[in-house]
């Protein structure tokens, strides 16, 4: 079968957080592809510039400039979408912040302005275009964008390990939900140079390699699975497009050269005891039957070579 080079021709997105970064490289490749995209952010100028991109190579676009968490927000992205389009095919969740903190240190502030807009903004927005696809017997795409740090938890991001853990729990639920009416949903885990990774020493030599406009060395597009914020929206286009009809509840990690399928939680271990598990029970047998079967916390990285160890 022939793929089109345009297979989201005459489909309209809304991609929040899309004035820069992983939202903007999102929302280029879905308008390269044939979509018609309403870009979110916070600040105008930078939504005018995206939008600006996009029109100047030739696609369609247009801005709602609105921070992402409440109802208001969800509800003028989705009346964008059909003021400027006449409608609503794809969404594509990405808008976030960080206030990384360790937890004595992260406060009431700093937990929730995280929570709100990850979490209660994937929520909302959800909400309103599945209202949108339902109401008008569309088959959406719907497409949230997760974390490493929500799969594998991270030192210092109590507030955005959950938010992010929350969303691939939410998209469980919501493919559940949504298939009678024809409504995929997916998380996408990306793995890219951003403005976070750029002050990781751990990272320094592919993302100076990225900013000089050259390949990334392969040992982070291979082994890490890291690159490009470019790399993930390929698989951003996918699920958004009708090919991935069959495709839903999933969580999906892309960066570099690499593509995840990530599992379901399942048990590791399991054990019997008639009368129930008593803690003598427990402390005699506990460190048998789960030898070697505990989880490790955080992603555990290779080491690097040499070679491209931050000098100095």
């Amino acid at each position: 079968m022939t793929q089109s080079a345009t297979p989201l021709a005459g489909k309209v997105a809304v991609v929040t957080g899309s004035g820069q970064g992983l939202g903007l490289a999102y929302a280029q490749e879905l308008a390269r592809r044939g979509a018609a995209v309403v870009i979110n952010d916070v600040d105008q100028a930078t939504a005018d510039a995206a939008v600006a991109s996009i029109v100047d190579a030739g696609g369609r676009a247009s801005a709602v400039v609105a921070p992402v968490g409440s109802t208001e927000t969800a509800e003028a992205l989705v009346k964008g979408a059909m003021d400027a389009f006449g409608g609503l095919d794809i969404l594509v969740n990405n808008a976030g912040i960080l206030r990384d903190k360790s937890l004595l240190k992260m406060t009431d502030e700093d937990f929730d302005l995280v929570i709100l807009v990850h979490l209660r903004g994937t929520f909302t927005c959800v909400r309103e275009a599945y209202r949108y696809f339902k109401d008008n017997g569309v088959a959406g795409r719907i497409i949230t964008i997760g974390s490493p740090t929500g799969q594998y938890g991270n030192f210092g991001q109590t507030n955005y390990a959950a938010a992010k853990a929350g969303i691939v729990g939410m998209v469980r639920t919501w493919a559940l939900e949504m298939k009678k009416a024809g409504v995929t949903v997916n998380a996408v885990i990306p793995v890219a140079a951003t403005a976070m990774t750029k002050t990781i020493p751990f990272f320094a030599a592919a993302v100076e390699a990225d900013e000089a406009g050259e390949p990334m060395p392969p040992f982070f597009r291979h082994d890490l699975g890291f690159g490009t914020a470019g790399d993930v929206a390929g698989l951003i286009t996918y699920l958004a497009s009708d090919d991935a009809a069959g495709v839903t509840g999933q969580a999906i990690g892309a960066g570099g050269d690499r593509l995840q399928l990530f599992s379901h939680p399942a048990p590791l271990v399991t054990e019997y005891k008639e009368g129930g598990w008593s803690y003598e029970d427990l402390a005699a047998e506990f460190d048998g039957l789960t030898e070697g079967k505990l989880q490790k916390c955080g992603e555990v990285m290779p080491a690097l070579p040499d070679d491209l160890k931050p000098q100095g």
